[in-house]
């Protein structure tokens, strides 16, 4: 019973370390249904930031060919930046957010 809590306690807080290989690992070698769903919704929660990472990035794609990228203030310079800037903060907050999901999911588990 404390094997499976703590392979899925570790198979949350991989994402510390090692996001993607741990819960593939723990989800191949268990045969604990509890254990496999629980490294399935790691695993799923790891994989968050990647998909808004690379939407986020052809976001900053399509920003920088559709505005002047000149730079000059009045010709769409400050709407890239806004743009840049709007992105990154989105991508950090989204990423702080499942990482404090994964740890309080270990800690559930835990218990």
């Amino acid at each position: 019973m404390e094997n499976q809590k703590i392979l899925s306690a570790f198979s949350y807080l991989s994402i510390l370390f090692a996001p993607f290989i741990v819960p593939l690992v723990v989800y191949f070698v268990t045969k604990d249904s509890d254990v496999k769903s629980h490294s399935i919704r790691a695993l799923i929660s790891h994989l968050i930031p990647v998909a808004f990472g690379i939407i986020l990035f052809v976001v900053f794609i399509f920003s920088t060919l559709s505005f002047n990228t000149n730079f000059d203030l009045n010709s769409g310079g400050n709407n890239f930046l806004i743009i840049w800037f709007a992105s990154f903060a989105i991508y950090i907050l989204i990423s702080l957010g499942v990482v404090i999901w994964n740890i309080i999911q270990a800690v559930r588990v835990i218990r």
